[in-house]
């Protein structure tokens, strides 16, 4: 049986439809977040210092919503790390630009060596051009080498576009692990 529908609630379909039709979107119309992802695209940052810590070495993997890059350490605590976007990385100490594919740059500094105490290196990079394998990923484009200096090692990691990330730092028997998840979407 069809029974006629009130006014006020014909109105808010109309009110609802034309909404979306325009491209306004309010409380009731709002998208959900892509796989209940709310992290942004700004920099993320820890100012501290590492003692006795190393980079050993860069992989990468792919999740459902997100492809992500690890920085291995040997030591702990990890005393501080820089992960942003930015127009170009630049190479440790030379200032060298270092291109990467994609349309984004995401510059990821860890406050730690890839070199030990006696200034021997802690990871071996084949090709600077790519650190680890990303071919078929759905966000990373490329991982490349921009040094290390100073107590600081440069990542530049191209991603398909300007897209959300978060950082943590997983504690470790051998040593801290610095990730980065890097979103599919927005």
């Amino acid at each position: 049986m069809n029974r006629p529908r009130p006014l006020s609630r014909l109105l808010l379909v109309l009110a609802v439809s034309a909404g979306s039709v325009l491209g306004l979107t309010g409380p009731a119309t709002a998208a959900a977040s892509y796989c209940g992802i709310t992290w942004g695209s700004t920099p993320e940052r820890d100012a501290g210092t590492s003692a006795g810590v190393a980079v050993t070495g860069v992989r990468a993997g792919q999740h459902a919503c997100f492809d992500r890059l690890v920085v291995d350490l040997r030591g702990r605590p990890l005393g501080g790390y820089d992960v942003r976007y930015v127009p170009v990385v630049h190479r440790d100490g030379s200032g060298t630009p270092v291109p990467v594919l994609g349309g984004a740059a995401l510059q990821v500094v860890v406050h730690a060596p890839a070199y030990d105490a006696a200034g021997r290196p802690t990871v071996r990079v084949a090709d600077e051009r790519s650190v680890v394998p990303v071919t078929g990923y759905r966000t990373l484009r490329q991982v490349a080498w921009a040094g290390s200096f100073e107590g600081y090692t440069t990542l530049a990691v191209g991603t398909r576009a300007t897209l959300p990330f978060r950082v943590s730092v997983l504690p470790g028997a051998a040593g801290d692990r610095l990730v980065i998840d890097v979103a599919h979407r927005w």
